[in-house]
């Protein structure tokens, strides 16, 4: 999954922060949320929806999470599937069918019962063609779900959902997935009440007003009560969650601080709980002054460079392999991120349920060097201008101009840099008018599909105009096999093609560095950086 206060909003919560510490009496944000348990978080950025079916950055699933809930939900301190909506699941012997039985009091927030068909008609919604979802790829694993999907088939019926009755719901795979409840754990999955979506349009028209509060009918433990533009969406407790005796906050603050210098002050002036992130250059700060409020955790995330493969000189594998090998990831992580990275070789995090990828790029200068010049571009003479384009934010903006630095000085070339507010970075990758773009691949789930099946031509996320017959079936051979090890080597055959190919230029491995006051409660760091809100709670 992919990885903002403008400044009027920014300057309206710190004047609000120093107009509260000036009174001696007055409480900070942060003392009068432990007695209301309202949980003040930094979300990095402004939300491009609240859409389960739509949604597809971190971000927004942070605020996603916490107002719908699918089959399964992920387990606080490790991401396992743990029963949802669905009470118990089970596959049939051939692995073919799966049988998930709903629980009896799973409301949505208008009262209204949860049900099978609800599931049915999200699915349906999911993989329409005219929804255009950049995670319809999920569904797939269903029988016929992609040719659905992609309109080779228009009958519906004929792909693998089917609502047994109100509480019983089967799922029809075109191949064995033994790891599927941790998939159905994911947003694409969801699902979304019928008569709220099609009161506000149809059932495939994207950006409607029903995600506003007020219209947001979900079924989560909490309910859509603010969304002011670039200053706060707010959540509250549901009173028809069927688990709400365990939802201990009342509610929750979501800033979408682009700043991470603003949101930082923010937390240090008492009016947020915790960070999103933190600037690099307070890392050290806080780890010798405040070690208490650091909190550095390792992911299933790669940091990379999506190379627009359709604009020249980028289409020349010479070039993209060029630039790849060039950068010298240890210098990035040691002296620019500085957070506990590290460099990565290729696009697969390491032991991920047990696979590594073998296939690495080696940093070779004077290989670089040879490539470009066998590309038409010896010392970098004659070639093009290119521009690196990153979504606004003080650490991708250094990691930008250093990188920007080490292709210079290495190969001769000139490479611009430009920035855009998250949403717009988002469309403009979308719309492939990009040549170079920042970008991050957070894990959905604990398998290295999660990585591999990014880059295949059907995904929706690939957005670099990338497409490989050979990896794309290398890929749907791994699904189709049930034996784990043979598996495994159909996906290293895969990743070393991405290797040869380089399409993507993969930079480090992450590590999660953010500040978290230790009020916080039942809040566990795990690799797929998701947090459900159900167990938390406030403890001055």
């Amino acid at each position: 999954m992919r990885s903002k206060l403008r400044p009027a909003s920014v300057l309206l919560l710190l004047c609000t922060v120093l107009l509260l510490s000036c009174s001696r009496h007055a409480e900070t944000p942060i003392e009068a949320a432990y007695r209301t348990q309202t949980l003040l978080m930094g979300n990095l950025a402004e939300p491009a929806d609240l859409d389960p079916q739509i949604i597809s950055s971190q971000q927004d699933f942070n605020i996603v999470i916490a107002l719908m809930e699918g089959l399964t939900q992920y387990d606080a301190k490790d991401g396992h599937p743990v029963p949802g909506v669905a009470e118990s699941w089970s596959p049939s012997a051939d692995g073919l069918t799966w049988t998930f039985h709903l629980r009896a009091n799973a409301r949505w927030s208008n009262g209204d019962p949860v049900t099978a068909g609800d599931f049915f008609y999200a699915y349906r919604r999911m993989l329409s063609p005219g929804l255009a979802s950049e995670y319809a790829y999920m569904l797939y694993n269903l029988k016929n779900g992609e040719a659905y999907n992609t309109g080779a088939l228009t009958d519906f019926s004929q792909v693998g959902v089917h609502a047994a009755d109100d509480r019983t719901l089967l799922l029809a795979l075109s191949h064995p997935v033994p790891y599927l409840p941790h998939l159905v754990s994911h947003s694409s999955w969801y699902p979304v009440h019928r008569a709220t979506i099609e009161k506000f349009g149809r059932m495939d028209q994207r950006g409607t007003l029903w995600t506003r509060p007020g219209n947001y009918v979900g079924n989560g433990p909490f309910t859509l009560a603010e969304w002011s533009p670039n200053q706060v969406i707010r959540v509250v407790k549901s009173t028809t969650y069927w688990d709400r005796d365990a939802v201990r906050l009342n509610a929750v603050n979501f800033y979408p601080i682009e700043s991470e210098s603003t949101e930082e002050n923010a937390f240090r002036s008492g009016a947020l709980h915790m960070t999103s992130t933190i600037p690099i250059s307070k890392i050290a700060v806080y780890q010798k002054e405040a070690p208490a409020l650091l909190h550095q955790e390792t992911n299933l995330a790669t940091y990379f460079f999506r190379l627009n493969v359709t604009k020249p000189p980028l289409d020349d594998v010479r070039v993209r392999r060029a630039l790849a090998l060039a950068l010298d990831r240890r210098q990035l992580v040691e002296h620019v991120t500085r957070g506990g990275q590290e460099p990565a070789y290729n696009l697969t995090p390491p032991d991920i349920a047990g696979y590594t990828a073998r296939a690495r790029l080696t940093e070779d200068l004077a290989e670089a060097r040879r490539l470009l010049a066998a590309a038409g571009f010896p010392d970098g003479k004659g070639f093009p201008h290119l521009e690196l384009l990153y979504n606004t934010n003080d650490g991708h903006r250094q990691i930008a101009e250093a990188v920007q630095q080490m292709w210079k000085k290495g190969l001769g070339i000139e490479v611009s840099l430009a920035n855009q507010e998250a949403k717009v970075w988002s469309d403009t990758m979308r719309q492939l008018n990009y040549q170079i773009g920042r970008y991050a691949w957070v894990g959905d789930y604990l398998d290295p599909s999660t990585f591999l099946e990014l880059m295949t031509s059907t995904s929706g996320n690939n957005e670099t105009g990338w497409k490989n017959a050979a990896y794309d079936r290398l890929f749907a051979d791994a699904q189709q096999e049930t034996d784990n090890a043979k598996r495994y080597e159909l996906f290293q055959r895969a990743e070393q093609i991405l290797s040869d190919e380089m399409p993507v230029v993969p930079v480090y491995f992450y590590k999660r560095n953010n500040l978290r006051l230790p009020s916080v409660k039942g809040w566990y760091g795990n690799l797929l950086d998701l947090h459900p809100f159900k167990g938390v709670y406030l403890e001055p």
